[in-house]
């Protein structure tokens, strides 16, 4: 889609009005990562090129700064810790607790450990990797394992998944399914149970006191399209009665299941985004850690969408998003360059209800606040 200058204009105008803060950023290569270190903080790190940085950015601090902000003007992305991957990085985590982040790659068959530093140094420093189950393992998903010594959940295929302890490599699970099928997600529900999300849909649940896997494939699987997924937590207990999990699709169809019945979903819906094959790679559902039932999409086009799922119905058509950020697409990056840019990941802050992040395949990196028109005053 191509934008107009006069489009362009008129979008900037509008936005003094739609947004609490838009804060713009440039990285030097584009990120698929946007990784929490702290409340201020976050890694992200280059996935084009041989050499990639990998780097821990300070948010604006514009944004904390409350009713005082016209005496604040550090309006831009700080960067205080780097470093450089020799490979491109497809995924990175970082372990709770700690100044540890864990990365995979498209190239190597090992996940790599880095500590990315204190005040003392600002050099995010490699320490180690994790040799994985198959040589020819590429582009493993990852997610920080709840155990009390830090340990990383990782796989590229089903039959790959393994919970691996980090300071010792000592491998604390195995999935016991002989599936070659592809990953599209990890994620736990709580220290014992976690979920994995085939690339065509499918879901397992499993719980590392038990060697069984509980296997929920899609009832009308379609074929040849691509599914990623998000899992909604209630309760700082994370239990399965209080979690919910978002299935989407290439194409733009949202399934929402609860962990006590993941095959039947509950609520069923067609998004109305672009549908695209070529970027299921940049495909993302998040759920809003603070705001009750919201979640928001990206990875079709240069938007992310924040959709309130309160009222859905079962068969919904199309459900209009409570906000879309469109600021990647109308850049001044997208108005010059041969193509426009597609959001590669987006973020929600942890505790700022309508705060988020996103970054784009043009090297950008939004900090967004919208404004809630019938709540915001």
């Amino acid at each position: 889609m191509d934008i107009s200058s006069d489009e362009s204009d008129d979008w900037f105008m509008e936005s003094l009005n739609t947004y609490k803060d838009l804060h713009v950023f440039q990285l030097e290569h584009p990120t698929k990562v946007i990784e929490w270190t702290g409340d201020k903080n976050i890694c992200v790190a280059g996935y084009t090129g041989a050499r990639s940085e990998i780097l821990e950015l300070l948010l604006p601090l514009k944004l904390y700064a409350g009713e005082n902000q016209g005496l604040c003007a550090e309006r831009d992305f700080k960067v205080q810790h780097g470093g450089f991957s020799e490979e491109p990085v497809e995924s990175l985590i970082h372990i709770p607790g700690t100044r540890c982040v864990v990365t995979s790659g498209s190239s190597s068959s090992t996940l790599q450990i880095w500590d990315i530093g204190g005040d003392d140094s600002d050099v995010i420093k490699g320490t180690g990797v994790i040799n994985l189950k198959s040589t020819s393992a590429k582009g493993s998903k990852i997610a920080p394992g709840l155990t009390d010594e830090p340990a990383v959940l990782h796989g590229s295929c089903i039959n790959e998944v393994q919970l691996t302890e980090i300071a010792t490599g000592q491998i604390l699970y195995t999935v016991a399914k002989e599936s070659s099928d592809s990953v599209s997600g990890l994620q736990f529900v709580n220290a014992c149970v976690f979920l994995i999300c085939a690339s065509d849909g499918t879901l397992l649940m499993v719980d590392t006191r038990d060697p069984s896997t509980c296997h929920y494939p899609l009832e009308d699987s379609k074929s040849g399209l691509h599914w990623s997924f998000g899992l909604r937590s209630d309760s700082s207990q994370s239990e399965p009665s209080s979690c919910t999990v978002a299935r989407l699709s290439s194409s733009g169809h949202m399934l929402l299941s609860d962990l006590r019945n993941l095959q039947s979903p509950f609520c069923q819906t067609q998004l109305n985004v672009q549908h695209s094959t070529s970027k299921k790679d940049f495909l993302n559902v998040s759920w809003a850690p603070v705001l009750d039932r919201c979640l928001s999409v990206s990875g079709f086009d240069g938007t992310v969408h924040i959709y309130n799922t309160m009222n859905w119905s079962t068969e919904g058509q199309s459900p209009q998003p409570v906000f879309s950020h469109r600021g990647h697409e109308m850049s001044h990056e997208a108005k010059y360059s041969g193509s426009p840019p597609v959001v590669t990941t987006h973020s929600w802050h942890q505790s700022r209800p309508k705060t988020l992040l996103s970054a784009a395949t043009d090297g950008s990196l939004h900090v967004w606040d919208w404004v809630d028109k019938i709540t915001d005053r």
